[in-house]
């Protein structure tokens, strides 16, 4: 695929502006500051809606690659990007990055987390269209809600709340209702994508416990280095599809590697430092109405009514629990 010389730098200067937008992130190290996870405050809000903007062009991103590359190879490329970008920011911020031995076994299992998760996402992926994947992955809040119940202090699930959960569970029912009837055969691709939200949900706890002890740097070192050494070993092993280099693969990777691994998971894990995981999740509300419309548009995908009630389900059941969980503020 060929462009103009615009075209082609236009997503490098985006990541550009990435990494200065790092840069301004507070110091995790930083003084004065409450002990453990909070209620989102109406900054912190903004800047978390901004970041489902950007969550919301993944998935298109992701299956706009996966026409160049196969899955486990786009993985390990994509973080090889995102490391980039984090080592810049630690540098930056001159936070520590060699972990010690006693946070050895937390990150260990971080990153058994991060690339059984990312692994089911990139191969649902390619079996199911972006706009299943979008609806399906935006559940992962409600699981982070039902986890956080359980396991961190504070976080409890209320009755509405509940029926919130229950109702964005419908809207994933009816999507997969109309895999179930589709000539596409994309039913695996949406179960892979739902188990991916649920193991996304668990790492977003996991990240928002571990946080508290261990520096965020070394959480996302953890997961890019394990995280290329794994998908590049196992694309070596059990990929054999050919790869092509085009502009449309770059750009993919970039957006990928530096705006979501690597701004994205930076931005995500400080908030999740310092506000509680149910309530930073939560506010992805507009991930699933960006991630269609873009797939409408880049990927050019149907919008079907079936996919529109499942989407309209899955948004008043999260926006019912988020009003819950505010309604506790």
């Amino acid at each position: 695929m060929t462009g103009t010389a615009e075209e082609t730098t236009a997503p490098i200067e985006k990541v550009g502006a990435a990494a200065r937008l790092i840069a301004a992130l507070p110091n995790s190290d930083g003084g004065d500051e409450a002990e453990g996870p909070q209620q989102l405050t109406p900054s912190a809000t903004g800047f978390a809606a901004f970041l489902a903007a950007l969550w919301g062009g993944n998935a298109v991103a992701i299956k706009a690659g996966l026409n160049d590359a196969p899955p486990l190879r786009l993985a390990w490329m994509r973080f090889v990007v995102g490391g980039l970008i984090t080592i810049i920011w630690a540098l930056w911020t001159k936070q520590p990055i060699r972990p010690t031995r006693s946070e050895l076994r937390p990150l260990g299992w971080l990153a058994l987390l991060f690339v059984t998760q990312i692994a089911f996402m990139n191969i649902g992926q390619d079996h199911t269209t972006a706009s299943h994947a979008v609806v399906i992955n935006t559940t992962f809040p409600l699981w982070t809600g039902v986890i956080s119940h359980f396991v961190v202090p504070g976080d409890r699930m209320s009755p509405v709340r509940t029926i919130g959960t229950l109702v964005a569970y419908g809207g994933v029912v009816v999507v997969f209702s109309q895999s179930l009837g589709s000539s596409e055969g994309t039913l695996l691709g949406d179960m892979l994508m739902l188990g991916s939200a649920v193991l996304l949900a668990a790492r977003q706890v996991y990240t928002s416990l571990t946080a508290q002890s261990v520096a965020l740097p070394k959480l996302l070192l953890t997961q890019t280095v394990v995280g290329v050494a794994f998908f590049l070993i196992a694309g070596l092993v059990l990929e054999r599809d050919t790869w092509v280099v085009s502009q449309r693969l770059v750009m993919s990777i970039l957006y990928q590697g530096g705006v979501i691994a690597g701004f994205g998971f930076i931005g995500n894990m400080w908030l999740l430092k310092h506000y509680l995981p149910s309530g930073v999740t939560a506010i992805s509300l507009t991930t699933p109405v960006w991630g269609v419309l873009l797939a409408n548009v880049v990927l050019g995908e149907a919008l079907s009514t079936t996919l529109f009630a499942g989407l309209a389900l899955v948004l008043v059941g999260s926006a019912l629990s988020q009003w819950s969980a505010a309604r506790r503020m």
